[in-house]
């Protein structure tokens, strides 16, 4: 995965129009209401991606 991953709508107005900032390094600029914005990837979480149980565990 590279540092400066494609972002396709702005998170604040959702439109298209975005281009790459300058900076800061991975930034992007949105053209319709001119806010500049980064997305950060900080991990995954692995507990979040397990199958939730159908039935609740008895107490031991």
């Amino acid at each position: 995965m590279s540092r400066v991953t494609p972002v396709y709508h702005c998170p604040f107005c959702a439109e298209q129009d975005l281009r790459p900032a300058p900076e800061p390094l991975g930034a992007w600029v949105c053209g319709s209401c001119v806010r500049v914005f980064s997305v950060t990837l900080h991990g995954s979480d692995r507990d979040l991606a397990a199958p939730l149980s159908s039935t609740p565990e008895e107490p031991s």
